[in-house]
């Protein structure tokens, strides 16, 4: 069993700046792909990053600004958000998935954490 705990969320204005912890922890190791969705108001859940086995991956909405990036034990995910837009309102999870499947693009990670509210006003 995994457990997983975002913090970072909060309100800022357009243009700001936030960083977004999920800590893990149980049975994880670097071996599971982590990464992070988001869910507007109104909207489907979306990918926003996920790194696999070193290999980092970005919706094209947030390419050039934010940074996902892991911790050196990999069990300490952050998502580094600048240039907010209001677009990116939403809350923002946290998932992992374990080998092999190794999935954290399409939404079917095994485990996820309780999410951490960014909103961003204009």
């Amino acid at each position: 069993q995994v457990q997983l705990v975002e913090s970072g969320g909060g309100s800022v204005q357009a243009g700001g700046s936030l960083r977004l912890s999920c800590a893990a922890s149980g049975f994880i190791d670097s071996n599971y792909c982590m990464g992070w969705f988001r869910q507007g108001p109104g909207k489907e859940r979306e990918r926003v990053a996920h790194i696999n086995r070193g290999n980092i991956y970005y919706v094209d909405s947030v390419k050039g600004r934010f940074t996902i990036s892991q911790d050196n034990s990999k069990v300490t995910l952050y998502l580094q958000m600048n240039s907010l837009e209001p677009e990116d309102t939403a809350m923002y999870f946290c998932a992992t998935d374990p080998p092999p499947r190794r999935d954290c693009y399409s939404g079917r990670s095994r485990y996820w954490g309780q999410g951490t509210q960014v909103t961003v006003s204009s």
